[in-house]
C-alpha cells in the first residue's frame, strides 16, 4: 500500500514539472460541542497522497531542476501524555519509516521549515480556496521564500486542483479492488435489508441496520449521510430525517453506501415495505429499470460523460407519456424540459475516494470521454410528489435505482449488481 502513495507523489512530481512545490494540508479534528469532536476522516487529497490518517499534518512535494521529486511530511510530534489520551502517533520518524517520505518533521517546525523548501521554487501548487486558513500560511511561505532568496521573486501560486483532480479520476487496480470490496459490503447490505423491513417499522430502524451491516463487514462509516424516504418522502431528494414510521403499502427509496478504506460506495434501491409491488408502483419501476439499464450500456470508452444522461431522459419522458403522465411527443417533451418535472437530477457522477468525487466532466468545450478506470454511477429516478397536476394514483411514488459502474477496455463492470433490481427478485427475496 505505501508503494502505492509513494508512487502517486511521483506522479505528482511529474505532473508539476521541474522546480515546484506542492502543499497539502490534512483535516483537522472538528468540534461536535465541548470536548467532543466528530469521528475524524481524514482530507480526501491528503490520503490520496500519503494514506496518513492523523490530524494536523502537512505535506510538501518537492521537484529538483530534473523534476525529480522529494517529500515531506509534517506532523503531529510523538508525546507520551498526548498519545495516552488520544491514541499513537506516528512521528517524524515514522513519516519516514512508515509511509516512506524522504523526511518528517514535528508540525510546529512548518513555519520556519516551509520557506526554506520552497526557496528555488518557480511554482507552488496548493489547493486554492479549499481551505481558507490554509490558503492564507501557504500565501505567507511564498512571501517569506521570496525574501529569503531573490531568484524566487517571479514564483507562481497555482492551483493543484486540475491536475490532482484528473490523477484521481482514474482508478488503480489498487483502487478498484477496494473499491470492489466496499461495493459488494454494501451491496448485502441493501439486499439483507430488503429481508428486513416491515411495515410500521420507523425509518431509522432500517438506517440503523445498514450501518450494522456496513460496519459488521469493515465499512465502519457509511461515505455519506443515508437517506432512508418511506412514501412520498422518496421525493425530496436530499431527505435525510429518516424518522418517520414506514407504512403498509409504500415503498422505502433508501440512498446509502459504506466507506471502505476512504473509499466510498454509492447505492439506491426502491423496495415495496410490505415486499408486494402494487400495479401502479410496479409501472413507474420498470420505466426507471429501463432507463438505469439503457444508461449503464452508454458508460463505455468511445462514449462521453453525458451520453448516459441524454438516454435516460429520453427513457424516462418516453416511459412518463406512455403512463400518462406526460402527454405530448417525447421530442417536443425534451426540449421543453418537461421530464424534469419528474427527473430533474443528473444521472451521475464521479465516484471514489469522495462519494461525489473530484474530475472535469467537461474542458469547457468537449464532454470528457470515458477511459478504463473510472467509476461512475448511474442513477435515473421518477419522484411524484402529491403536489403534482397527475392522476392520484400516481402520487407519492419516488423511484431511484443507483448503481456503481467501472469502465473497463472491454465495456463495463457493474460493481454493485449483488443488490437485485429485477422486481420479482425483489419481491422473491423479501418473501423468503
Amino acid at each position: 500500500m505505501n508503494t502505492m502513495f509513494a508512487d502517486r507523489r511521483k506522479a505528482v512530481g511529474s505532473a508539476m514539472g521541474p522546480n515546484a512545490c506542492l502543499l497539502i494540508a490534512s483535516n483537522d479534528h472538528v468540534s461536535r460541542n465541548i470536548h467532543h469532536t466528530y469521528s475524524f476522516r481524514q482530507d480526501s487529497y491528503f490520503w490520496y497522497l500519503s494514506g496518513f490518517n492523523e490530524s494536523d499534518s502537512i505535506i510538501v512535494i518537492k521537484t529538483d531542476s530534473e523534476a525529480n521529486s522529494s517529500s515531506y511530511m509534517f506532523v503531529p510530534p510523538k508525546d507520551e501524555h498526548s498519545e495516552l489520551w488520544d491514541g499513537y502517533r506516528a512521528g517524524p520518524k515514522g513519516a519516514v519509516d512508515d509511509y516512506g517520505f524522504s523526511q518528517g518533521y514535528n508540525n510546529h517546525e512548518a513555519d520556519q521549515t516551509i520557506p526554506d523548501l520552497l526557496a528555488g521554487c518557480n511554482k507552488v501548487f496548493s489547493l486554492i480556496g479549499y481551505k481558507e486558513d490554509f490558503s492564507k500560511r501557504v500565501a505567507g511561505w511564498v512571501k517569506q521564500a521570496r525574501l529569503k532568496d531573490r531568484h524566487t521573486a517571479a514564483i507562481e501560486h497555482l492551483d493543484a486542483g486540475p491536475f490532482l483532480s484528473s490523477l484521481r479520476r482514474v482508478k488503480s487496480e489498487i483502487e478498484i479492488q477496494l473499491m470492489k470490496k466496499g461495493c459488494e459490503i454494501s451491496a448485502q447490505a441493501h439486499k439483507a435489508a430488503m429481508q428486513f423491513v416491515a411495515p410500521n417499522m420507523n425509518e431509522q430502524s432500517l438506517e440503523a441496520f445498514y450501518l450494522y451491516k456496513f460496519a459488521e463487514q469493515g465499512s465502519r462509516f457509511p461515505a455519506y449521510i443515508p437517506i432512508v424516504a418511506g412514501g412520498e418522502h422518496a421525493c425530496i431528494l436530499h431527505y435525510v430525517e429518516n424518522d418517520q414510521t414506514l407504512n403498509d403499502g409504500d415503498l422505502v427509496l433508501v440512498d446509502a453506501g459504506g466507506e471502505y478504506e476512504c473509499y466510498a460506495s454509492d447505492i439506491t434501491r426502491t423496495y415495496p415495505v410490505n415486499g408486494k409491488f402494487s400495479d401502479e408502483q410496479l409501472a413507474v419501476y420498470k420505466v426507471v429499470l429501463e432507463a438505469h439499464k439503457q444508461a449503464i450500456e452508454a458508460v463505455k470508452t468511445g462514449n462521453h460523460i453525458m451520453q448516459p444522461q441524454k438516454i435516460s431522459e429520453q427513457v424516462i419522458t418516453e416511459g412518463l407519456v406512455d403512463l400518462g403522465i406526460l402527454d405530448g411527443r417525447t421530442e417536443d417533451l425534451l426540449e421543453e424540459g418537461a421530464h424534469k418535472n419528474f427527473y430533474m437530477h443528473k444521472v451521475g457522477h464521479w465516484i471514489g475516494l469522495d462519494t461525489h468525487d473530484v474530475g472535469a466532466y467537461s474542458d469547457g468545450n468537449n464532454f470528457t470521454n470515458y477511459e478504463a478506470g473510472m467509476v461512475q454511477t448511474i442513477e435515473p429516478g421518477i419522484y411524484i410528489s402529491s403536489k403534482s397536476s397527475v392522476d392520484e394514483k400516481w402520487k407519492g411514488i419516488g423511484i431511484r435505482i443507483e448503481d456503481n459502474i467501472l469502465v473497463t477496455d472491454q465495456g463495463n463492470e457493474n460493481l454493485t449488481q449483488s443488490a437485485p433490481v429485477d422486481p420479482k427478485e425483489i419481491e422473491a427475496l423479501m418473501s423468503s
